[in-house]
């Protein structure tokens, strides 16, 4: 057997540190390897930097923003500019891009032949008061079966959403003939503005699009403000509503377009031609109208629906940071 020598304070096995060095054992530095970049665009940043690709890369961007422009644009600019025609013009082959007498005859003999005045009066009444019942009603859907969880509120969701497999066609007669005789009301509600308020607020998909913004909002804020003593409804209108107008606007804007430019369903709850919507008023004389007149009364009846985007789309954007919460 061999002696082994162990030194005090030193266990056996260990070998001495060597004078001067360091009693940490260092690792050892791996080599680093390369780095290996790949671009899976069409174009790498590397030919970007250069002047031809550059070059490239501008003329595609101003060619594809010009082409999807005009896409949207150019049927806006053949109606405007078609109404300032006459019907030879508009009928003329080549057609021509530019009227040769710019008129405003066409838009002036549309609101008087047409009766675009009361056409226009009755769809907006048809249509502002869907969107106020659609918001009384759908919000307050949403934010029950969002954040006070009734009993069987997955079951209620779930029918609402079954609704939307259903095509509009088939369920046409059905709500019909309800429009006619409410149930257990015995109401025939044909031309009156209820026939087209109600089954525009019955939407299961604004609920849906309200519940999922509503599921976003924190509950430590909703705790907060019970804390303070606010009651449910107070919550809703104080708390929820400021804090929902991005969605608000979504569902404000699709319930008055959907609204204004719907055709089969006013056709039938609305026969008594006083009480006629904007799109029937125009197609039931369109067979009566020059060509030039009819494009006008278009042109003058898509003017509501452009604003009241452009309006609520400026709410959109000022909602983005509305609801932001300091952590």
């Amino acid at each position: 057997m061999s002696n082994v020598t162990v030194m005090p304070g030193r266990p056996a096995g260990t070998s001495p540190t060597p004078a001067g060095g360091d009693h940490r054992r260092r690792p050892r530095r791996r080599p680093r390897k390369p780095i290996n970049t790949q671009f899976r665009t069409a174009v790498s940043p590397h030919q970007l930097n250069t002047t031809r690709g550059r070059i490239v890369y501008w003329i595609v961007l101003v060619v594809v923003v010009v082409s999807f422009t005009a896409a949207f644009v150019f049927p806006l600019y053949w109606m405007i500019t078609g109404a300032m025609k006459t019907t030879e013009e508009l009928n003329s082959i080549p057609p021509t891009f530019l009227p040769e007498h710019f008129s405003f005859d066409g838009y002036l003999q549309a609101w008087d032949l047409l009766d675009l005045g009361t056409l226009l009066g009755n769809t907006a009444i048809y249509a502002g008061g869907a969107w106020l019942l659609t918001l009384a009603v759908d919000v307050s859907a949403a934010y029950a079966l969002s954040k006070l969880r009734p009993a069987f509120g997955k079951v209620v969701l779930a029918l609402m959403l079954s609704t939307l497999m259903i095509p509009p066609m088939v369920i046409m007669l059905p709500a019909y003939l309800t429009v006619k005789d409410v149930p257990f009301f015995h109401w025939n509600l044909l031309n009156t503005p209820w026939a087209i308020w109600l089954p525009a607020a019955a939407n299961g998909f604004n609920v849906f699009l309200l519940k999922r913004f509503f599921d976003s909002i924190p509950r430590e804020l909703l705790e907060a403000a019970e804390i303070d003593g606010a009651s449910p409804l107070r919550i809703l209108w104080s708390v929820v509503m400021p804090i929902s107008r991005p969605i608000l606007g979504v569902v404000s804007i699709l319930t008055v377009v959907n609204v204004w430019r719907d055709f089969v369903w006013p056709l039938l709850v609305l026969p008594d031609s006083e009480k006629m919507s904007v799109s029937i008023g125009i197609a039931s004389l369109s067979s009566q109208m020059p060509q030039n007149v009819l494009v006008a009364s278009l042109v003058i009846a898509s003017i509501p629906t452009i604003v009241v985007f452009f309006l609520f789309q400026r709410h959109i954007m000022a909602g983005l940071t509305a609801g932001s919460l300091k952590g």
